[in-house]
Protein backbone atom coordinates (compact mmCIF):
# COMPACT_ATOMS: atom_id res chain seq x y z
CA UNK A 1 0.00 0.00 0.00
CA UNK A 2 2.97 2.58 0.40
CA UNK A 3 4.03 1.86 -3.17
CA UNK A 4 0.54 3.95 -3.61
CA UNK A 5 -0.13 5.97 -0.49
CA UNK A 6 2.56 8.97 -2.05
CA UNK A 7 0.54 9.52 -5.23
CA UNK A 8 -3.13 8.69 -3.53
CA UNK A 9 -3.92 12.46 -3.40
CA UNK A 10 -2.39 13.64 -6.63
CA UNK A 11 -4.17 10.97 -8.56
CA UNK A 12 -7.09 11.74 -7.60
CA UNK A 13 -6.29 15.20 -8.63
CA UNK A 14 -5.13 13.55 -11.73
CA UNK A 15 -8.11 12.34 -12.04
CA UNK A 16 -10.03 15.76 -11.80
CA UNK A 17 -11.04 15.43 -8.67
CA UNK A 18 -11.14 19.22 -6.41
CA UNK A 19 -8.84 19.91 -2.97
CA UNK A 20 -12.33 19.97 -1.41
CA UNK A 21 -13.86 16.55 -3.20
CA UNK A 22 -10.57 15.17 -1.84
CA UNK A 23 -11.18 16.25 2.08
CA UNK A 24 -14.79 15.13 1.42
CA UNK A 25 -13.43 11.96 0.40
CA UNK A 26 -10.87 11.28 3.39
CA UNK A 27 -13.77 12.50 6.07
CA UNK A 28 -16.32 9.99 4.58
CA UNK A 29 -13.79 7.12 5.42
CA UNK A 30 -13.38 8.48 8.29
CA UNK A 31 -17.19 8.46 9.09
CA UNK A 32 -17.60 5.19 7.92
CA UNK A 33 -14.61 3.82 10.18
CA UNK A 34 -16.80 5.32 13.13
CA UNK A 35 -19.54 2.56 12.24
CA UNK A 36 -17.25 -0.39 11.78
CA UNK A 37 -15.59 0.72 14.76
CA UNK A 38 -18.49 0.70 16.74
CA UNK A 39 -19.69 -3.15 14.95
CA UNK A 40 -15.80 -4.41 15.32
CA UNK A 41 -15.95 -5.13 18.76
CA UNK A 42 -19.23 -6.99 18.90
CA UNK A 43 -17.57 -9.28 15.78
CA UNK A 44 -14.61 -9.99 17.04
CA UNK A 45 -15.70 -11.19 19.98
CA UNK A 46 -17.95 -13.87 18.17
CA UNK A 47 -16.22 -14.74 15.19
CA UNK A 48 -12.92 -14.83 16.96
CA UNK A 49 -9.68 -12.49 16.44
CA UNK A 50 -8.28 -14.34 13.75
CA UNK A 51 -10.94 -15.08 11.59
CA UNK A 52 -12.15 -11.25 11.77
CA UNK A 53 -8.95 -9.94 10.59
CA UNK A 54 -8.83 -12.28 7.94
CA UNK A 55 -12.49 -11.53 6.36
CA UNK A 56 -12.72 -8.01 6.70
CA UNK A 57 -8.91 -7.78 5.80
CA UNK A 58 -10.17 -8.39 2.17
CA UNK A 59 -13.23 -6.32 2.81
CA UNK A 60 -10.94 -3.51 3.74
CA UNK A 61 -8.39 -3.79 1.79
CA UNK A 62 -8.69 -5.90 -1.27
CA UNK A 63 -11.54 -4.72 -2.35
CA UNK A 64 -10.73 -1.27 -2.66
CA UNK A 65 -7.42 -1.90 -4.78
CA UNK A 66 -9.87 -3.02 -7.37
CA UNK A 67 -11.88 -0.08 -7.27
CA UNK A 68 -8.96 1.98 -7.16
CA UNK A 69 -7.25 0.37 -10.16
CA UNK A 70 -10.77 1.24 -12.34
CA UNK A 71 -11.19 4.83 -10.66
CA UNK A 72 -12.61 7.38 -12.98
CA UNK A 73 -14.33 10.09 -10.77
CA UNK A 74 -15.15 11.43 -7.83
CA UNK A 75 -17.50 8.18 -7.32
CA UNK A 76 -15.10 5.43 -7.42
CA UNK A 77 -13.40 7.22 -5.19
CA UNK A 78 -15.80 7.43 -2.33
CA UNK A 79 -17.09 3.81 -3.08
CA UNK A 80 -13.77 2.63 -2.43
CA UNK A 81 -13.63 4.45 0.85
CA UNK A 82 -16.98 2.97 1.53
CA UNK A 83 -15.51 -0.37 1.64
CA UNK A 84 -12.06 0.69 2.66
CA UNK A 85 -13.35 1.97 5.57
CA UNK A 86 -14.47 -1.87 6.97
CA UNK A 87 -10.52 -2.15 7.70
CA UNK A 88 -11.52 -0.53 11.60
CA UNK A 89 -13.30 -3.70 12.18
CA UNK A 90 -9.53 -5.70 12.23
CA UNK A 91 -7.94 -2.94 13.07
CA UNK A 92 -9.19 -4.11 16.70
CA UNK A 93 -8.94 -7.23 15.95
CA UNK A 94 -5.35 -7.51 14.89
CA UNK A 95 -4.43 -4.99 17.93
CA UNK A 96 -6.20 -8.05 20.26
CA UNK A 97 -4.10 -10.53 18.31
CA UNK A 98 -1.16 -8.88 18.60
CA UNK A 99 -1.19 -7.78 22.31
CA UNK A 100 -3.55 -10.07 24.24
CA UNK A 101 -1.08 -12.77 24.77
CA UNK A 102 1.38 -10.44 25.74
CA UNK A 103 3.13 -8.65 29.31
CA UNK A 104 2.50 -5.17 29.65
CA UNK A 105 5.79 -4.72 29.72
CA UNK A 106 6.31 -5.48 26.16
CA UNK A 107 3.42 -3.67 24.94
CA UNK A 108 5.33 -0.37 23.57
CA UNK A 109 7.91 -2.77 22.36
CA UNK A 110 5.45 -4.16 20.31
CA UNK A 111 4.11 -1.76 18.75
CA UNK A 112 7.80 -0.07 17.73
CA UNK A 113 8.59 -3.55 15.86
CA UNK A 114 5.28 -3.03 14.41
CA UNK A 115 6.18 0.24 13.22
CA UNK A 116 9.06 -0.26 12.10
CA UNK A 117 7.91 -2.75 9.79
CA UNK A 118 5.61 -0.76 8.65
CA UNK A 119 7.98 1.84 8.00
CA UNK A 120 10.35 -0.80 6.08
CA UNK A 121 7.53 -0.84 2.98
CA UNK A 122 8.81 2.73 2.31
CA UNK A 123 12.27 1.44 1.26
CA UNK A 124 10.57 -0.01 -1.81
CA UNK A 125 9.45 3.57 -2.53
CA UNK A 126 11.96 4.33 -5.86
CA UNK A 127 9.81 1.23 -7.13
CA UNK A 128 7.12 4.01 -7.53
CA UNK A 129 9.33 7.22 -8.89
CA UNK A 130 10.66 4.63 -11.70
CA UNK A 131 7.20 3.55 -12.64
CA UNK A 132 5.63 6.93 -12.73
CA UNK A 133 8.66 8.03 -14.93
CA UNK A 134 8.56 5.71 -17.14
CA UNK A 135 4.40 5.31 -17.60
CA UNK A 136 3.05 8.82 -16.50
CA UNK A 137 1.01 9.17 -13.40
CA UNK A 138 -1.83 7.23 -13.96
CA UNK A 139 -1.12 4.54 -15.67
CA UNK A 140 1.59 3.99 -12.83
CA UNK A 141 -0.66 3.83 -10.25
CA UNK A 142 -3.40 1.89 -11.29
CA UNK A 143 -0.45 -1.12 -12.06
CA UNK A 144 0.74 -0.46 -8.36
CA UNK A 145 -2.97 -0.96 -7.07
CA UNK A 146 -2.99 -4.11 -8.91
CA UNK A 147 0.02 -5.20 -6.54
CA UNK A 148 -1.61 -3.53 -3.79
CA UNK A 149 -4.49 -6.09 -3.93
CA UNK A 150 -2.01 -8.91 -4.94
CA UNK A 151 0.41 -8.89 -1.99
CA UNK A 152 -2.53 -7.65 0.29
CA UNK A 153 -4.38 -10.94 -0.33
CA UNK A 154 -1.15 -12.79 0.27
CA UNK A 155 -0.55 -11.02 3.86
CA UNK A 156 -4.22 -11.95 4.83
CA UNK A 157 -3.46 -15.98 3.97
CA UNK A 158 0.11 -15.73 5.62
CA UNK A 159 -1.69 -14.30 8.52
CA UNK A 160 -4.43 -16.39 9.31
CA UNK A 161 -2.05 -19.95 7.79
CA UNK A 162 0.57 -18.51 10.30
CA UNK A 163 -1.51 -17.34 13.58
CA UNK A 164 -3.43 -18.95 16.26
CA UNK A 165 -6.12 -17.05 18.32
CA UNK A 166 -5.88 -15.49 21.76
CA UNK A 167 -6.89 -17.26 24.87
CA UNK A 168 -8.97 -14.63 25.74
CA UNK A 169 -10.15 -14.75 22.15
CA UNK A 170 -11.38 -18.00 22.30
CA UNK A 171 -13.12 -17.39 25.79
CA UNK A 172 -15.15 -14.47 24.38
CA UNK A 173 -15.67 -16.89 21.58
CA UNK A 174 -17.48 -19.51 23.79
CA UNK A 175 -19.43 -16.83 25.96
CA UNK A 176 -20.91 -15.69 22.72
CA UNK A 177 -22.12 -18.31 21.08
CA UNK A 178 -25.95 -17.96 20.54
CA UNK A 179 -25.99 -14.42 20.98
CA UNK A 180 -26.58 -12.08 18.57
CA UNK A 181 -24.19 -9.50 17.82
CA UNK A 182 -27.29 -7.03 18.42
CA UNK A 183 -27.17 -8.13 22.17
CA UNK A 184 -23.66 -7.87 21.77
CA UNK A 185 -24.01 -4.41 20.33
CA UNK A 186 -26.38 -3.83 23.49
CA UNK A 187 -23.88 -4.07 26.14
CA UNK A 188 -21.72 -1.41 25.33
CA UNK A 189 -23.61 0.77 28.29
CA UNK A 190 -21.53 -0.84 30.32
CA UNK A 191 -18.37 -0.26 28.02
CA UNK A 192 -19.18 3.67 27.77
CA UNK A 193 -19.24 3.17 31.75
CA UNK A 194 -15.64 1.12 31.77
CA UNK A 195 -14.03 3.98 29.49
CA UNK A 196 -15.52 6.78 31.46
CA UNK A 197 -14.38 5.49 34.56
CA UNK A 198 -10.49 5.81 34.01
CA UNK A 199 -8.86 8.87 33.79
CA UNK A 200 -5.85 6.90 31.73
CA UNK A 201 -8.34 5.94 29.19
CA UNK A 202 -9.96 9.38 28.47
CA UNK A 203 -6.58 10.47 28.49
CA UNK A 204 -5.36 8.19 25.60
CA UNK A 205 -8.44 8.69 23.79
CA UNK A 206 -7.38 12.31 23.26
CA UNK A 207 -4.42 11.43 22.70
CA UNK A 208 -4.75 9.02 19.74
CA UNK A 209 -7.73 11.61 18.57
CA UNK A 210 -4.88 14.41 18.07
CA UNK A 211 -2.38 12.09 16.62
CA UNK A 212 -5.16 10.69 14.23
CA UNK A 213 -6.44 14.06 12.76
CA UNK A 214 -2.55 15.97 12.19
CA UNK A 215 -1.76 12.11 10.43
CA UNK A 216 -4.69 12.13 8.66
CA UNK A 217 -4.31 16.00 7.33
CA UNK A 218 -0.54 15.30 6.64
CA UNK A 219 -1.06 11.96 4.85
CA UNK A 220 -4.24 13.58 2.61
CA UNK A 221 -2.06 17.19 1.73
CA UNK A 222 1.49 16.79 2.26
CA UNK A 223 1.90 15.04 -1.39
CA UNK A 224 -0.60 18.37 -2.72
CA UNK A 225 1.79 21.02 -1.20
CA UNK A 226 4.97 19.41 -1.97
CA UNK A 227 3.55 18.97 -5.72
CA UNK A 228 1.38 21.89 -6.20
CA UNK A 229 3.03 24.59 -4.19
CA UNK A 230 7.18 23.72 -3.76
CA UNK A 231 6.50 22.35 -7.39
CA UNK A 232 8.55 18.87 -6.73
CA UNK A 233 8.41 16.37 -9.98
CA UNK A 234 5.79 13.86 -9.16
CA UNK A 235 8.54 10.78 -9.58
CA UNK A 236 10.26 12.26 -6.83
CA UNK A 237 7.74 11.72 -4.83
CA UNK A 238 7.25 8.77 -3.09
CA UNK A 239 11.25 9.77 -1.92
CA UNK A 240 10.71 11.81 0.65
CA UNK A 241 8.19 9.97 2.74
CA UNK A 242 10.77 7.05 2.70
CA UNK A 243 13.69 9.26 4.04
CA UNK A 244 10.65 10.31 6.58
CA UNK A 245 10.08 6.40 7.35
CA UNK A 246 13.95 5.57 7.51
CA UNK A 247 14.34 8.50 9.92
CA UNK A 248 10.85 7.09 11.90
CA UNK A 249 12.81 4.14 12.34
CA UNK A 250 16.04 5.41 13.64
CA UNK A 251 14.44 7.10 15.90
CA UNK A 252 11.99 4.49 17.48
CA UNK A 253 15.23 2.45 17.58
CA UNK A 254 17.45 4.44 19.14
CA UNK A 255 15.45 7.52 20.62
CA UNK A 256 12.67 6.04 21.63
CA UNK A 257 13.78 3.25 23.96
CA UNK A 258 15.88 5.85 25.87
CA UNK A 259 13.15 8.57 26.23
CA UNK A 260 10.18 5.51 27.35
CA UNK A 261 13.15 5.17 30.78
CA UNK A 262 11.80 8.11 31.74
CA UNK A 263 8.59 7.59 31.69
CA UNK A 264 5.57 8.35 28.67
CA UNK A 265 5.24 12.22 29.50
CA UNK A 266 9.18 12.83 28.35
CA UNK A 267 9.10 11.16 24.59
CA UNK A 268 4.71 12.26 24.30
CA UNK A 269 6.38 15.97 24.77
CA UNK A 270 8.98 15.39 22.65
CA UNK A 271 7.25 13.92 19.42
CA UNK A 272 4.96 16.56 20.00
CA UNK A 273 7.33 18.97 19.66
CA UNK A 274 9.33 17.57 16.69
CA UNK A 275 6.37 17.31 14.96
CA UNK A 276 5.68 21.17 14.96
CA UNK A 277 8.99 22.14 14.54
CA UNK A 278 8.44 19.90 10.76
CA UNK A 279 5.39 21.27 10.16
CA UNK A 280 6.88 24.50 10.31
CA UNK A 281 9.45 24.12 8.36
CA UNK A 282 7.26 22.54 5.81
CA UNK A 283 5.60 25.77 5.05
CA UNK A 284 7.94 28.18 5.36
CA UNK A 285 10.01 25.97 2.86
CA UNK A 286 10.19 28.04 -0.56
CA UNK A 287 8.92 27.25 -4.18
CA UNK A 288 12.37 27.85 -5.76
CA UNK A 289 15.57 28.55 -5.05
CA UNK A 290 18.57 26.49 -3.60
CA UNK A 291 16.95 26.25 0.14
CA UNK A 292 13.76 24.64 -1.15
CA UNK A 293 14.84 20.41 -0.80
CA UNK A 294 17.45 20.84 1.67
CA UNK A 295 14.52 22.52 3.97
CA UNK A 296 12.48 19.90 2.83
CA UNK A 297 14.51 17.46 4.44
CA UNK A 298 15.12 18.57 7.32
CA UNK A 299 11.20 19.06 7.61
CA UNK A 300 11.01 15.18 7.31
CA UNK A 301 13.95 14.46 10.09
CA UNK A 302 11.40 16.06 12.73
CA UNK A 303 8.36 14.76 11.04
CA UNK A 304 10.05 11.17 11.24
CA UNK A 305 10.81 12.15 14.81
CA UNK A 306 7.38 13.14 15.58
CA UNK A 307 5.68 10.45 13.43
CA UNK A 308 7.53 7.55 14.93
CA UNK A 309 7.00 8.33 18.60
CA UNK A 310 4.08 9.61 18.16
CA UNK A 311 2.29 6.89 16.52
CA UNK A 312 4.29 3.77 18.73
CA UNK A 313 2.88 6.00 21.76
CA UNK A 314 -0.72 6.46 20.83
CA UNK A 315 -1.41 2.96 20.04
CA UNK A 316 0.74 2.25 23.57
CA UNK A 317 -1.34 4.21 25.89
CA UNK A 318 -4.81 3.09 24.47
CA UNK A 319 -3.69 -0.61 24.80
CA UNK A 320 -2.45 -0.14 27.99
CA UNK A 321 -5.13 1.41 29.69
CA UNK A 322 -7.71 -0.61 28.01
CA UNK A 323 -9.74 -3.44 30.67
CA UNK A 324 -8.33 -6.67 29.66
CA UNK A 325 -11.29 -8.86 29.92
CA UNK A 326 -13.04 -6.55 27.66
CA UNK A 327 -10.49 -5.57 25.38
CA UNK A 328 -12.39 -5.88 21.78
CA UNK A 329 -15.65 -3.96 22.64
CA UNK A 330 -13.42 -1.38 24.89
CA UNK A 331 -11.20 -0.77 22.01
CA UNK A 332 -14.09 -0.46 19.48
CA UNK A 333 -15.40 2.13 21.53
CA UNK A 334 -12.06 4.19 21.64
CA UNK A 335 -12.02 3.45 18.10
CA UNK A 336 -15.20 5.05 17.00
CA UNK A 337 -14.74 7.81 19.44
CA UNK A 338 -11.62 8.66 17.76
CA UNK A 339 -12.70 8.22 14.01
CA UNK A 340 -15.62 9.80 15.38
CA UNK A 341 -13.10 13.18 16.63
CA UNK A 342 -10.70 12.79 13.57
CA UNK A 343 -13.42 12.50 10.54
CA UNK A 344 -14.09 16.38 10.40
CA UNK A 345 -10.22 17.13 9.66
CA UNK A 346 -10.35 15.34 6.22
CA UNK A 347 -13.22 17.95 4.90
CA UNK A 348 -11.42 20.77 7.07
CA UNK A 349 -8.26 20.43 5.59
CA UNK A 350 -9.66 19.93 1.98
CA UNK A 351 -11.49 23.23 2.34
CA UNK A 352 -8.15 25.20 4.09
CA UNK A 353 -6.56 24.02 1.07
CA UNK A 354 -8.46 25.25 -1.83
CA UNK A 355 -7.79 28.97 0.05
CA UNK A 356 -3.61 28.33 0.64
CA UNK A 357 -1.78 24.69 0.51
CA UNK A 358 -0.26 25.73 3.73
CA UNK A 359 -3.30 26.05 6.17
CA UNK A 360 -4.15 22.55 6.37
CA UNK A 361 -0.28 22.78 8.09
CA UNK A 362 -1.31 25.30 10.28
CA UNK A 363 -4.15 23.83 11.58
CA UNK A 364 -2.13 20.29 12.38
CA UNK A 365 0.62 22.82 14.72
CA UNK A 366 -2.83 24.42 16.25
CA UNK A 367 -3.94 20.28 17.04
CA UNK A 368 0.16 19.46 17.93
CA UNK A 369 0.08 22.51 20.38
CA UNK A 370 -3.10 20.92 22.02
CA UNK A 371 -1.57 17.76 22.00
CA UNK A 372 1.60 19.86 23.75
CA UNK A 373 -0.96 21.12 26.48
CA UNK A 374 -3.49 17.98 27.06
CA UNK A 375 -0.34 16.14 28.28
CA UNK A 376 1.01 18.44 30.27
CA UNK A 377 -2.40 18.66 32.47
CA UNK A 378 -2.58 15.35 32.64
CA UNK A 379 0.92 14.22 34.19
CA UNK A 380 0.82 17.42 36.76
CA UNK A 381 -2.68 15.66 37.78
CA UNK A 382 -1.45 12.34 37.66
CA UNK A 383 1.88 12.36 37.51
CA UNK A 384 2.58 8.40 37.95
CA UNK A 385 0.22 5.44 36.42
CA UNK A 386 0.19 1.84 37.13
CA UNK A 387 0.47 0.82 33.52
CA UNK A 388 3.05 3.50 32.13
CA UNK A 389 4.97 2.51 35.09
CA UNK A 390 5.38 -1.11 34.54
CA UNK A 391 6.39 -0.11 30.67
CA UNK A 392 9.18 1.80 32.01
CA UNK A 393 10.03 -1.25 33.97
CA UNK A 394 10.33 -2.84 30.99
CA UNK A 395 12.58 -1.11 29.12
Amino acid sequence: MNLCIPYASVYMLALGLRDAEVGFIATTYMLVQVIFAFLSGAITDKLGRRRTTAIFDFIGWSVPCLIWLRAQNFWFFLAAALFNGAMKIPANSWDCLLVEDAEKSQITRLYSLVIVCGQLSALFAPISSIMVSRFTLIPAIRILYINAFVVMTAKILILYLCSRETKTGMVRMRETRGVSIFSLLGGYGGVLRIIGQSKGTIFSLVIAALVGAVGMVNNTFWQVIVSKKLLVPDPMLPVFPMLRSLIAMTFLFLAVPRLTKLGLKTPLLAGFAGYIIGQTLLISTPAEGVFRYPLLCVSLVFDGFGLGTLAMLAESLVALHVNAAERARVMAIQHMIIMFSTAPFGWIGGLLSGISRNLPFVLNITLLVTGILVTLSYYARNPKTPAEETVKAGY
